[in-house]
Protein backbone atom coordinates (compact mmCIF):
# COMPACT_ATOMS: atom_id res chain seq x y z
CA UNK A 1 0.00 0.00 0.00
CA UNK A 2 2.01 3.58 -0.81
CA UNK A 3 2.74 5.58 1.75
CA UNK A 4 0.07 8.67 1.65
CA UNK A 5 1.88 12.30 2.30
CA UNK A 6 0.84 15.64 2.52
CA UNK A 7 2.72 19.30 1.93
CA UNK A 8 3.87 20.50 5.64
CA UNK A 9 2.62 23.47 6.43
CA UNK A 10 3.89 25.41 9.70
CA UNK A 11 0.71 27.04 10.35
CA UNK A 12 -0.72 23.67 11.21
CA UNK A 13 1.22 24.25 14.13
CA UNK A 14 1.50 27.72 15.80
CA UNK A 15 -1.05 26.92 18.63
CA UNK A 16 0.39 29.73 20.87
CA UNK A 17 0.98 33.29 20.79
CA UNK A 18 4.67 32.15 21.89
CA UNK A 19 5.39 29.34 19.21
CA UNK A 20 4.10 31.97 16.53
CA UNK A 21 6.76 34.77 17.93
CA UNK A 22 9.45 32.00 18.68
CA UNK A 23 9.21 31.02 14.83
CA UNK A 24 9.16 34.62 13.63
CA UNK A 25 12.12 35.63 15.46
CA UNK A 26 13.98 32.51 13.92
CA UNK A 27 12.59 33.82 10.53
CA UNK A 28 14.32 37.50 11.55
CA UNK A 29 17.13 35.88 12.72
CA UNK A 30 17.89 34.01 9.48
CA UNK A 31 17.42 37.29 7.42
CA UNK A 32 16.24 35.89 4.31
CA UNK A 33 13.34 38.19 3.43
CA UNK A 34 11.53 35.20 1.46
CA UNK A 35 11.30 33.44 4.50
CA UNK A 36 10.60 36.20 6.89
CA UNK A 37 7.69 37.17 4.57
CA UNK A 38 6.28 33.23 4.31
CA UNK A 39 6.93 33.10 7.81
CA UNK A 40 4.64 36.04 8.22
CA UNK A 41 2.14 34.44 6.23
CA UNK A 42 2.22 31.21 8.48
CA UNK A 43 1.61 33.02 11.17
CA UNK A 44 -1.25 35.05 9.66
CA UNK A 45 -2.77 31.73 8.19
CA UNK A 46 -2.31 29.87 11.89
CA UNK A 47 -4.22 32.84 13.16
CA UNK A 48 -6.59 33.22 10.82
CA UNK A 49 -5.99 35.08 7.39
CA UNK A 50 -9.58 36.32 7.41
CA UNK A 51 -9.09 38.06 11.24
CA UNK A 52 -5.49 39.58 10.07
CA UNK A 53 -7.24 41.12 7.12
CA UNK A 54 -10.01 42.10 9.15
CA UNK A 55 -7.72 43.65 11.98
CA UNK A 56 -5.00 44.99 9.22
CA UNK A 57 -7.71 46.67 6.50
CA UNK A 58 -6.20 44.34 3.78
CA UNK A 59 -7.63 42.30 1.83
CA UNK A 60 -7.37 38.23 2.17
CA UNK A 61 -5.88 38.04 -1.45
CA UNK A 62 -3.29 40.54 -0.83
CA UNK A 63 -2.20 39.39 2.54
CA UNK A 64 -1.47 36.04 1.06
CA UNK A 65 0.10 37.30 -1.98
CA UNK A 66 2.23 39.32 0.34
CA UNK A 67 2.94 36.65 2.76
CA UNK A 68 4.13 34.22 0.29
CA UNK A 69 7.61 32.94 -0.09
CA UNK A 70 7.49 35.05 -3.52
CA UNK A 71 5.79 37.98 -2.09
CA UNK A 72 7.62 41.49 -1.49
CA UNK A 73 5.73 43.19 1.62
CA UNK A 74 6.22 46.79 2.24
CA UNK A 75 7.06 47.43 5.59
CA UNK A 76 3.83 49.27 6.41
CA UNK A 77 2.05 45.88 5.89
CA UNK A 78 4.67 44.10 7.83
CA UNK A 79 4.15 46.19 11.18
CA UNK A 80 0.38 45.77 10.22
CA UNK A 81 0.55 42.20 10.32
CA UNK A 82 2.73 42.33 13.36
CA UNK A 83 0.17 44.47 15.23
CA UNK A 84 -2.54 41.99 14.70
CA UNK A 85 -0.56 39.09 15.87
CA UNK A 86 -0.12 41.34 18.51
CA UNK A 87 3.99 41.08 18.12
CA UNK A 88 6.01 44.24 17.45
CA UNK A 89 9.52 44.86 16.11
CA UNK A 90 12.59 45.35 18.34
CA UNK A 91 16.16 46.18 17.10
CA UNK A 92 18.74 45.09 18.84
CA UNK A 93 22.23 44.90 18.84
CA UNK A 94 24.06 42.04 16.74
CA UNK A 95 26.78 39.96 19.15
Amino acid sequence: MPLKTKPFDAAEFLKTPEEIADYLEEAFEDGDPAFIAAALGDAARARGMGKIASETGLSRESLYRALSKDGNPELATVLRVMDALGLRLKAVEQS
